[in-house]
């Protein structure tokens, strides 16, 4: 049985890679998951993304947006006044979505999340995921990324991590601007309080309980090709729907090393969002056991190999080096920089590959400013002509 379902993989592959890596079924997952067929149920389109902050969330971002313009769907985003997120860290309202932009199919650009606000907004049968990451390793990114931006991580000498968790109240200010990157950011993205005391268990489970009733999929970052994999069976998309380059990626010296202690003084500092990991990190397992962990694995295994295939064809042939952004020579292809400490790279295509391969895949490598702005004007123009036919 094993042989038989290697040769079906090797088969399989073969002739997507043959084809050049475009899909128009779900034929090529037949053999990881067979209880469900393409053309069983239509895709589903109407989505939240609670777009939480370093966790790969920028990455799934972009699966969206191109996944809104192959199926003409339309995206709110944020009115100008807002810059490229929903007048972020103010609670979620549709007075921030664009008038353009109304009547949306799919939301995903940062918020922090307010449910009432977004059920009347969405339509009824809008699906909600959102993203969570280990919280250790999350705040880490967030001092580094944030160290320029949140006062409490720039009031810390000579921006110690150790300094900061040693005496986090001597810096801390609950009530400043952006102090949500200092503390519990997970649970403030998700609308909570994140300066409920850590003592308070019954909070903590409270929330929890509320984020599991309204959320379809909490997809866990460290486990970012297991997560698209029960994406794609709960809305019903192809292999080419969750396709991906990994974006907002810090190079190698931007990351500090965590001393022995330090994670779990980090998980104590933010023990909600600790509660909020370890309990949709455990229900993330029952899911993916639900659905066979042989069957997962095939298809992690396929879309691995796809997405080679894809980056290859994108980059001449060769996978492709992330770039610092001053030598990235498409301006609209070059990553926000948050600060000269943070080195945050990006891609540039090849001048040799076609013109196709340009447009093909020039998405996938587009950053989140760039991308949020561009699909603003093409939505914007398609709802000019819709007014003008009416």
């Amino acid at each position: 049985k094993k042989i038989f379902l290697a040769l079906i993989v090797i088969c399989t592959v073969s002739l997507l890679l043959h084809h050049g890596g475009h899909f128009t079924n779900m034929e090529a997952f037949r053999f990881g998951c067979s209880h469900q067929y393409p053309g069983s149920k239509p895709k589903h389109t109407n989505i939240v993304f609670l777009k939480t902050h370093k966790t790969a969330s920028t990455t799934m971002q972009n699966i969206l947006f191109r996944f809104a313009e192959r199926n003409n769907l339309m995206v709110a985003l944020p009115v100008q006044a807002c810059g490229h997120q929903f007048c972020y860290p103010r609670s979620f309202s549709s007075h921030f979505v664009h008038l353009h932009t109304l009547r949306p199919n799919l939301i995903t650009n940062h918020m922090r999340f307010n449910k009432t606000a977004l059920q009347r907004l969405m339509p009824n049968d809008t699906l909600y995921i959102t993203i969570l990451r280990e919280p250790a390793s999350m705040f880490e990114s967030l001092f580094t990324y944030y160290s320029r931006h949140c006062m409490s991580f720039r009031r810390v000498p000579n921006g110690s991590l150790e300094a900061f968790l040693a005496e986090p109240f001597r810096y801390y200010r609950p009530q400043e601007v952006e102090s949500m990157y200092a503390r519990n950011t997970l649970t403030f993205d998700l609308g909570g309080d994140k300066d409920h005391p850590s003592k308070d268990l019954a909070y903590a489970q409270n929330f929890v309980a509320e984020v599991e009733k309204v959320f379809s999929l909490v997809m866990i970052s460290e486990y970012f090709d297991e997560s698209l994999i029960l994406l794609r069976h709960l809305l019903s998309w192809d292999l080419e729907d969750i396709l991906y380059v990994k974006l907002n990626m810090r190079t190698e010296s931007s990351k500090k090393r965590l001393s022995p202690g330090l994670p779990e003084k980090i998980r104590a500092w933010n023990s909600i969002d600790t509660y909020l990991y370890e309990y949709f990190n455990a229900s993330f397992w029952l899911k993916l056991s639900d659905l066979g962990l042989d069957c997962v694995a095939k298809e992690v295994q396929l879309l691995r190999q796809v997405q080679e295939k894809l980056m290859r064809s994108c980059f001449g042939g060769k996978m492709p080096l992330p770039r610092p952004a001053a030598e990235i020579k498409n301006k609209d292809l070059r990553p926000w920089q948050p600060s000269d400490k943070v080195d945050i790279v990006g891609y540039d295509l090849p001048v040799n590959i076609s013109h196709e391969a340009q447009e093909h895949c020039l998405k996938y490598i587009m950053p989140e400013i760039s991308y949020t702005r561009i699909l603003l004007h093409s939505q914007s123009l398609r709802h000019r002509r819709s007014y003008q036919n009416r």
